[in-house]
């Protein structure tokens, strides 16, 4: 269920600001969402796993509270990051 090494760095390299960047809103984002993408998939085959399906939920509440940062701080960059990872704009 969880990231393998490979993943997370493919996301960082494809997300970063800069060389050493691994912790910046866009590449925590798209870690999120690629967790979050697993976990759905996850639900779906098993219905009643309900400590899988907290943890999507506190997953989801992080996503939008580095998405709702971002908006704040960086317009462009939360504009080119729900686009990059078709997320929904509120």
């Amino acid at each position: 269920m969880t990231l393998t090494k490979e993943e997370k760095t493919q996301l960082i390299g494809e997300f970063h600001r800069h060389d050493s960047d691994t912790g910046s809103p866009e590449v925590q984002v798209a870690i999120l969402t690629r967790r979050i993408e697993q976990l759905t998939q996850h639900l779906k085959e098993h219905k009643h796993d309900e400590s899988c399906r907290r943890g999507l939920i506190m997953m989801v509440g992080q996503r939008r509270r580095h998405l709702a940062y971002l908006k704040r701080e960086n317009s462009d960059a939360y504009m080119s990051i729900t686009d990059r990872l078709s997320i929904r704009r509120r």
